[in-house]
């Protein structure tokens, strides 16, 4: 990971490194409260060796050269028995020697002569006494045991006192306890929290098999992220959001999504597109039909094909009758133009999946299937596919071969990276184009990917004079200039009900369908541009399909 990442991760995670370092200093302060106290007291010796009377230069300088020398055997003898029982004895201690000697450290400054014993105790008069003690009684040992010549003489080797230990105390004269330190115990409380915080982080990260952002679909695949929707807790009440409210954030983030999809193909001409998922419960459908919308807003023409023919959901998200679709097309039991329901009076035309069929996989991938997104695509300028999930089944890789290209959609915090590796990988295995990855249902206030709530200030509100509307707005849009319908297809009126494409036979549905093919929106439709018309679908059964089957 380069250090962008671990940025990504520090974002992502402040909360859980904050808590971290506050329990940090929780338990510093915690110890500092239940630790028992420990106070230290200090004495210093100075080592030295005797010269003669008329010693000169050079043997003083070997004489504290061997002081030097000397000093760090001296250390070692400070906490050995011969010193520590004549202590122990002079204090009136119960403690070994081996018991008594943790508390004892001896240090040497660099380059010098000098030895200090610092002794530690919970009590502070007791650290002074033994410190005392030590430095006296090693006096003793050394000038008269360890280093005293033959005969009466006296040692060449001198120690001296330098510092008696005392008991230290502040301005009010307590004690200062040398440990804990409420500095540093709160600062190691600080640090090892700031450690747990990044740890957790890093586990987290690691450990997290979710797709979360765009870097994370970016390891997984060399497609593009087309666009990024935000979570709507009214999705289900209100799918077309587009048509619904099409200043809002959401809808404009389906408007940027269709930006996106108009400059994938880079060489032009009508597209025919499979939007599939993963896993199941993705956002697949709403986001499909909300896409065709603002297509068919910019003055395309559309056509929106449910092809899950397993849990077919874009009749009821349209809002139009579903009793017969692509399935009755499909088995030879009716024409595409007899199912094309048109969308009120937008340049959008739906194809509902009708019946549910026993084999979907083998209608999906027959010849019949193939002729029909051929003669569509010759017709609408897209032609967009919502297809089932790639993992439960095979039928969205089926269709695939039978079109332009693939937009996957990934859930944010629900599809798993590896799910989503798998359906890249089955695309990439059959030569399937991947066009991109949209995200889906991210969290709205996410800073990641856009300020969606700050989208609506730049419309000026209705009562503000008659402030220009957005783009996205139905009432207002106009469709480009430049583009203009065939001349063979007659327009349509204006606020006209949704209906079978023109010239299709009154009497071609599918036997057993509940209700006229008949669309009726659930607000204002779109004005089409002067000059619009149904398209009728040229279509030619292959001669092997041209019977009419039975599901």
């Amino acid at each position: 990971m380069d250090l962008h990442a671990y940025l990504r991760i520090l974002r992502k995670n402040w909360v859980v490194i904050l808590v971290c370092m506050v329990l940090g200093v929780g338990g510093g302060f915690l110890y500092l409260n239940l630790a028992t106290s420990e106070y230290e007291s200090t004495s210093r010796l100075y080592v030295s060796v005797r010269s003669g009377g008329d010693g000169g230069t050079n043997e003083l300088a070997q004489g504290t050269t061997f002081a030097r020398q000397a000093v760090s055997s001296y250390a070692d003898v400070a906490t050995s028995a011969i010193v520590l029982e004549p202590v122990i004895e002079q204090l009136g201690l119960t403690a070994k020697p081996h018991e008594l000697s943790p508390q004892i450290r001896v240090f040497i400054p660099t380059s010098t002569s000098i030895i200090e014993i610092r002794v530690t105790s919970r009590d502070p008069q007791r650290a002074a006494d033994l410190a005392n003690a030590v430095a006296e009684t090693l006096v003793d040992v050394v000038t008269n045991d360890l280093e005293k010549p033959d005969g009466n003489d006296p040692s060449m080797v001198k120690l001296t006192l330098i510092q008696a230990a005392e008991v230290p105390v502040d301005a009010d004269g307590n004690p200062i306890a040398s440990a804990p330190s409420p500095k540093m115990s709160l600062a190691l409380g600080l640090a090892l929290g700031l450690i747990a915080g990044l740890g957790t982080a890093l586990l987290r990260t690691m450990l997290d098999t979710r797709i979360r952002s765009s870097e994370d679909i970016a390891l997984i695949t060399k497609a593009p992220v087309l666009g990024h929707i935000a979570f709507d807790e009214e999705a289900k009440a209100r799918p077309l959001v587009v048509q619904a409210d099409p200043r809002s954030p959401r809808a404009e983030a389906f408007r940027r999504l269709r930006t996106a999809l108009m400059f994938v193909n880079v060489e032009g001409g009508n597209q025919s597109i499979v939007f599939t998922s993963a896993g199941p419960s993705e956002g697949k459908s709403v986001t499909v039909a909300n896409l065709a919308l603002a297509l068919a807003d910019s003055g395309f023409q559309v056509a929106l094909i449910d092809g899950d023919l397993r849990r077919p959901t874009v009749a009821k998200n349209m809002g139009i009758e579903g009793g017969a679709g692509l399935t009755d097309v499909l088995i030879g039991r009716a024409s595409p133009n007899d199912v094309l329901q048109r969308w009120g009076t937008t340049h959008l035309y739906v194809m509902p999946s009708g019946r549910t069929p026993p084999n979907p996989s083998e209608l999906l991938g027959s010849v019949t299937m193939q002729t029909l997104l051929g003669a569509l695509r010759k017709q609408f300028d897209y032609v967009l596919i919502d297809a089932p999930p790639l993992l439960p089944a095979t039928d969205a890789a089926v269709i695939s071969k039978f079109t332009d290209g693939v937009v996957l959609l990934a859930r944010y915090g629900h599809t798993r990276k590896q799910d989503l590796s798998t359906a890249a990988a089955s695309l990439e295995s059959i030569k399937s184009r991947i066009f991109g990855v949209v995200m889906t249902m991210l969290p709205a206030n996410g800073k990641k990917y856009g300020s969606y709530h700050t989208y609506s200030y730049y419309y000026a509100s209705d009562s503000e004079g008659g402030g220009d509307k957005p783009s996205g707005s139905a009432s207002t849009r106009t469709a480009p200039t430049t583009r203009t319908a065939p001349t063979t297809r007659t327009a349509a009126a204006p606020g006209a009900a949704a209906q079978p494409v023109a010239g299709a036979p009154a009497d071609a549905a599918a036997p057993g369908a509940a209700a006229p093919l008949v669309a009726v929106p659930t607000g204002p439709p779109a004005t089409p541009p002067s000059g619009a018309a149904a398209p009728r679908v040229s279509w030619n059964f292959p001669r092997s399909q041209g019977q009419s089957r039975r599901l």
